[in-house]
């Protein structure tokens, strides 16, 4: 039964991560039917971000004692109303706010889903149970990201978001059928929640988050427009390769979820890393040949779902105690990271007038991680031996 529940949550992320990886996907066509620039409609997927970042830890507070199922239930039903907002959407502004209603009930929902997986499964399959559910990410690039960019092809942008809302009333009568009652936790105050940040070991591991995602976000927010100006493929093909990269994503989840709970999460998390900045930097040497920079891209993608699994782990290893509070400063750095890089990509593509150097820029944020990645994982082993020590 717990195992149809995960499967029951990837499912909804599935559609609350279309929801944030789809504009992505529709971005050129998006500017075009709404007169503006890439760059400014670049900026939705920052508002969302932002949305996401400060709405869900403050939500998640004031609803810390609430029922798992509950809040849930709640955060799909807001989902739901956002995705009306997008739809009735007549301006950039209006758009705008229906991008930040998504991202703050996608954020209370992902929390919610991660803390309850937490409590579904035995601690030695958590791993798995992350994996599972970020495999919904990855499906909405499979499956999502594709099927917006064709309906955005065959009629307009507003219709992925009539079909996000409408399975939104799907997932919110399956969870109410199957999902079953989960507790909720004490209230934790904002002050212990900044009290975690002392922790070295957690503090550079959010980090790594920040600058991982921040990274990401440079090259992901403007990859149709690579794919389309300097790897110069058509729409229809750029829907192809969103396929193609989020299978290459599906794969990395079910590694990352696998490989955590056989070799750690520290180790998974360098090895991922340095493939993020290895692909990334390569990848402007190899816009002329084609194959090569498909390959640095779906290599790159599958490394970026490989680490979703291993730094969940990782931050629920190192602080147990407080996995509901670590999930949530998780989560909301993620999106902040996403936001700035959606903005500072911005800012590459308006300086240059071009996304050939997205990638560059993207791989240098990659090395801030990848020494914030190896700073928290020395700090945590040297902790082991004291933490050995106290326990005799």
């Amino acid at each position: 039964m717990n195992r149809m529940v995960i499967y029951v949550l990837m499912i909804a992320v599935f559609f609350t991560a279309t929801s944030e990886l789809v504009i992505a996907g529709i971005l050129n066509v998006l500017a075009d039917q709404m007169q503006i620039s890439v760059s400014l409609a670049g900026q939705l997927i920052t508002a969302y971000s932002l949305a996401f970042a400060i709405g869900t830890p403050i939500i998640i507070t004031l609803t810390a004692n609430f029922p798992r199922k509950k809040l849930m239930l709640m955060a799909i039903a807001v989902f739901i109303l956002g995705n009306l907002v997008s739809i009735v959407s007549t301006s950039f502004i209006i758009l705008m706010a229906g991008r930040m209603i998504l991202g703050v009930s996608s954020g209370v929902f992902m929390v919610a889903a991660f803390s309850a997986a937490a409590k579904l499964v035995p601690v030695e399959k958590i791993g798995s149970a992350m994996g599972t559910i970020i495999l919904g990410f990855s499906s909405a690039m499979i499956l999502g990201v594709p099927l917006g960019v064709a309906l955005t092809n065959m009629f307009n942008w507003q219709m992925i978001f009539l079909v996000l809302g409408a399975g939104g009333i799907v997932i919110l009568i399956g969870l109410t059928l199957l999902l079953p009652q989960i507790e909720g936790d004490s209230p934790v105050p904002f002050k212990q929640q900044l009290s975690v940040l002392a922790n070295p070991v957690i503090f550079f591991a959010l980090l790594l988050v920040l600058f991982r995602e921040a990274g990401n976000s440079v090259m992901f927010t403007y990859i149709a427009s690579f794919l389309s100006s300097i790897l110069h493929r058509s729409t229809t093909e750029i829907g192809m390769m969103m396929l193609l990269f989020g299978i290459a994503g599906a794969v990395g989840a079910r590694i990352g979820g696998s490989a955590v709970d056989k070799w750690g999460s520290a180790k998974l998390i360098l090895i991922g890393v340095m493939v993020h900045v290895l692909a990334l930097f390569l990848l402007p040497l190899a816009v002329d040949s084609f194959p090569l920079a498909l390959t640095l891209l779906s290599l790159w993608i599958m490394s970026m779902f490989t680490l979703g699994p291993a730094t969940q782990t990782y931050f629920i290893e190192r602080a147990p105690q407080s996995s509901n509070l670590i999930i949530s400063l998780n989560i909301s750095v993620t999106q902040v990271g996403i936001a700035a890089g959606a903005g500072v990509g911005g800012m590459v593509v308006d300086w240059n007038e071009t996304v050939l150097y997205n990638p560059l820029v993207a791989g240098i944020v990659l090395v801030l991680a990848l020494v914030a990645a190896t700073v928290s994982i020395r700090k945590s082993e040297q902790n082991l031996p004291k933490l050995k020590r106290s326990s005799l």
